[in-house]
């Protein structure tokens, strides 16, 4: 079976979008989706500075067109080989127009005012988020408990990602847990935690004007790795996700009790899969950064789909 994944804030990097605009029909596509979100994706996704695409109110729509993207030039008529659908954080919103939940109009709509709500509630306190790699887990999560920090994101593999403030963090970074190393990330907020609640009623305000249909493909979500399958209970997960932790350990273990045998991260791919590396070594794995990564990703997908017509019979 085939996951097909979507990453989160902080995979994206300067120029990422560069080598899609060789590729026919993609600077139009851009163009009416940046119409869309008020934003200039051509601009912010080949231009644009490390500091202008780490705000909040850009990396996330401009994540998930990236997401979507990819998806299109991959699939060209929809993801059907996909026995499942995922994404981290606010890669949870192009899995959902994957999964066809959402239109991608709706998507790219929902997750413009998503991010301005959190950047929005990123600013009221100087907040921001750490990766904790390695340690023991119960010493890790006795020190974060005693700074106040909460651990917003759970990506399986030995790796924890702190949220709080910016003296909390420094606090960490000062005096690590047993064995860890701790890595700021570039990201502008303490996403996922009590700190992101005034984001929640932006959210829903915003969820309750998009068209919504049950999908089409699994949905595997964030809150607790469930596999939902109603449309409407999918977007009030989008919704309340927002202030509480992303559990990918526990998507992964989904993606494993389903089954699956592949996996692929659309762009800007990497993160992801280095997770399932570590923690589904046997799923083969394809992180989709470039079009040169198109032709090895197909490969996989007529590979699973031949082993799965091979199974049937």
């Amino acid at each position: 079976m085939l996951v097909l994944v979507a990453p989160g804030q902080g995979s994206q990097t300067p120029g990422f979008l560069n080598p899609w605009l060789d590729l026919p029909g993609v600077a139009d596509r851009l163009g009416a989706w940046s119409e869309v979100l008020g934003l200039d994706l051509v601009h912010l996704g080949t231009k644009a500075d490390a500091d202008e695409i780490r705000d909040t109110a850009v990396a996330q729509p401009l994540l998930v067109a990236g997401a979507l993207l990819s998806a299109a030039e991959l699939f060209g008529g929809g993801p059907t080989a996909a026995g499942a659908v995922a994404g981290h954080s606010v890669g949870e919103v192009a899995a959902a127009a994957l999964a066809g939940t959402l239109t991608e109009h709706d998507a790219l709509a929902l997750v413009r005012r998503r991010a301005e709500a959190m950047a929005e509630a990123a600013a009221v306190t100087e907040t921001g988020m750490s990766a904790v790699l390695g340690g023991d887990p119960a010493e890790v999560a006795a020190r974060l408990d005693a700074l106040g920090l909460t651990a917003a994101n759970n990506n399986g593999g030995g790796q924890i990602v702190a949220a709080g403030t910016k003296d909390q963090l420094a606090a960490l970074a000062a005096e690590k847990p047993g064995k860890a190393r701790v890595m700021p990330l570039k990201v502008a907020g303490a996403f996922h935690t009590r700190h992101m609640a005034p984001a929640v009623a932006a959210m829903a305000e915003a969820a309750g004007r998009v068209g919504v249909a049950d999908p089409v493909i699994p949905f595997v979500s964030n809150a607790d790795g469930a596999v939902v399958t109603d449309g409407q209970e999918i977007v009030r997960r989008l919704v309340s996700q927002v202030s509480n932790p992303v559990r990918w350990d526990l998507c992964m273990e989904t993606f494993r009790r389903l089954g699956a045998t592949a996996l692929i991260e659309l762009c800007p791919g990497g993160t992801l899969t280095g997770l399932a590396r570590r923690v589904l070594p046997d799923v083969a794995r394809v992180a989709v950064k470039t079009p040169d990564n198109l032709a090895e990703a197909r490969e996989l997908i007529a590979a699973r789909a031949a082993e799965a017509a091979e199974q049937e019979h």
